[in-house]
């Protein structure tokens, strides 16, 4: 029998002694396409149980139970934060505040307010699910926070909340450009790109130099391909060109990344003859 085939108490039994991270989302997977108010009811037993693993296996099945428009969207979300109160296990806050991140699209200000007070954590996992908890929310509080975080110590929390300030939202004021700026000379290069890229987005002419170094120094990953296109200048297709023809018959280079290069220069020499 497949496990599709299993019944909910075997799959929660499964989850409970799982010892795989990949059979764990497999289960979890399954279950999140049942959408009966049997399994949404076994779910919040879960997520309000005392046993951390228990609350965490609830608190998954929850984050994306069912297909929209989700039944029991409003209910949930409003366990998730009543759970964000007086949780103070990491591993717990962690799966809660991603949770939260698949569902807040309509979060209200005080909902935004209670994810940012957690902006000032030291812990990792905390963090981690902050920033996702936060992306695309474009709002004053929600931004603040990002714009925090994206000084933290942490390179993955650097690129993942830069991500979040430069592409996820569209807001453009001076606080964000300044973030933005702020992490184009980062040590860590993914984020740094990041950076770029935001401020591509946005139109800011002075990071054109900056694009054309990154191309001289060999950096042609496709967020840089991005910002490329983003910004638009004569310069960059230059370069692009040059690399291009000197690098396409040299069999060390991936075709798939010789083709996104190509359609890089397409994309960027019909922006430059149709300009909006």
């Amino acid at each position: 029998m497949s496990k599709e085939q299993w019944t909910n108490e075997k799959l929660f039994a499964r989850l409970q002694n799982n010892k795989s991270k990949k059979s764990y989302w497999d289960y979890i997977s399954i279950i999140r396409q049942r959408t009966t108010k049997k399994v949404f009811e076994k779910s919040v037993q879960f997520a309000q149980s005392k046993n951390p693993n228990e609350k965490i296996i609830g608190i998954d099945v929850l984050a994306q139970l069912g297909i929209p428009p989700r039944p029991f969207l409003k209910t949930t979300i409003k366990l998730f934060f009543e759970l964000l109160k007086d949780e103070k296990n990491p591993k717990v806050l962690m799966s809660l505040l991603f949770a939260i991140g698949h569902n807040n699209e309509n979060l209200t200000n005080k909902q935004i307010g209670k994810l940012a007070e957690f902006t000032t954590t030291e812990n990792p996992l905390i963090k981690e699910g902050l920033v996702f908890s936060l992306l695309m929310i474009n709002h004053p509080k929600a931004i603040e926070s990002l714009i925090t975080l994206s000084s933290d110590k942490l390179n993955h929390i650097r690129d993942w909340t830069t991500f979040g300030l430069g592409t996820q939202i569209d807001e453009d004021n001076l606080k964000i450009r300044n973030a933005l700026w702020k992490r184009v000379n980062d040590k860590h290069q993914k984020t740094k790109l990041e950076a770029i890229l935001g401020l591509a987005k946005r139109k800011d002419n002075k990071i054109k130099p900056i694009i054309v170094q990154e191309l001289l120094n060999g950096e042609y990953g496709i967020v840089l391909f991005e910002a490329i296109e983003e910004i638009g200048d004569k310069e960059n297709l230059k370069v692009l060109k040059a690399y291009y023809k000197s690098e396409k018959s040299n069999k060390k280079i991936p075709k798939d990344w010789l083709d996104d290069l190509k359609s890089c220069i397409k994309n960027l020499e019909k922006k430059l003859k149709n300009p909006k």
